[in-house]
């Protein structure tokens, strides 16, 4: 565990922690500044010869697109409004490491993402079967920015490598053969869609595709209550003379992984949280400093970013008391 302590605040777990007042950068703004390394990288085996690569989109800056490496060799190149590829012609039963930069509309390149890595499965001879037809394809509206979709699991002679995602004609996204659930974001709001998942297999057979599911998401003014952080909770405790805001929270579900969060006290944003390391899928916890008075009462709530560079809706908000428990 590594602690960064930075004004007012204290870190539980392997953070970075960004004042409320902005990003940083030079006294002339954004002139000359990189953009950021891209966050909420995975990768996963679609077949045995094809790895899926996500990343959060980067949210600072004008972002023209993103290059995705093996090792060292860029293999890929995609538009700054995608944040996701199939990597291919790549050898089976083999490790390999992944990393992303972003690049900027004057092509400037930012450092490297933190390194992934995925291991493709060994190839089948003389598999010509395809997996069964994905079944029972439900979804619904998560807000006006994402929908759930789930489907019952294909079968296959020899396995299920991966599930395909196609939004119309367009494959969007891909998860293991172990997953039957995802969330896709970054859609429009109060915009109909049309969702199917294919299966495919070690050996690249994919299957036909499964149930169409027609989707709309909701208005634009909706709360962002789907995309939020839940069961999100807040006690005051005193350490050293002084009294903190243990928070506690369940991430959002999303199609990627959330790294960062925005804690706002009292009405106003006060820090981001930005994991550093591997963000944590399970429940979050964070300690704030709130000063040395007992007997102050304090608002508290937060967001999450979501993968596609947009923040989500907000957390519950609680009132604690320092001196007076919860």
């Amino acid at each position: 565990m590594r602690r960064v302590p930075v004004p007012a605040a204290l870190a539980l777990g392997v953070l970075l922690l960004v004042p409320s007042c902005g990003w940083g950068g030079t006294a002339d703004g954004d002139e000359g500044r990189l953009p950021a390394a891209p966050t909420g990288v995975t990768a996963a085996a679609g077949s045995a010869t094809s790895v899926h690569v996500m990343w959060n989109a980067v949210a600072s800056g004008d972002i023209s697109g993103y290059e995705v490496y093996r090792d060292a060799t860029k293999v890929e190149e995609v538009h700054g409004s995608e944040h996701m590829v199939d990597v291919t012609r790549l050898r089976p039963s083999t490790t390999y490491v992944f990393t992303v930069r972003a690049r900027d509309t004057e092509g400037r390149l930012g450092p490297r993402s933190r390194a992934v890595r995925a291991r493709t499965p060994a190839a089948v001879a003389a598999d010509t079967s395809a997996p069964s037809r994905p079944g029972g394809t439900r979804g619904r509206a998560a807000g006006s920015r994402a929908v759930q979709l789930s489907w019952a699991a294909s079968t296959d002679d020899r396995g299920v490598a991966s599930y395909e995602v196609y939004q119309g004609s367009t494959k969007i996204h891909s998860v293991g053969g172990e997953q039957t659930a995802t969330v896709v974001t970054g859609l429009r709001p109060g915009t109909s869609y049309t969702f199917t998942v294919r299966a495919r297999d070690a050996a690249d057979n994919v299957s036909a595709a499964g149930a169409a599911v027609r989707l709309t998401t909701a208005p634009g003014t909706d709360d962002g209550r789907d995309t939020a952080p839940t069961d999100f909770r807040a006690t005051t405790r005193r350490a050293d003379g002084a009294y903190h805001l243990d928070l506690s929270w369940v991430p959002p579900e999303a199609d990627g992984v959330i790294t960062e969060y925005q804690v706002h006290l009292d009405g106003r944003p006060a820090t981001s949280l930005v994991w550093g390391g591997t963000a944590p899928r399970g429940r979050a916890t964070y300690s704030f400093y709130v000063g040395r008075e007992a007997g102050v009462s304090h608002r508290v709530r937060l967001r999450a970013r979501l993968p596609d560079g947009t923040w989500g809706g907000f957390s519950a908000e609680r009132t604690v008391t320092t001196g007076g428990g919860r």
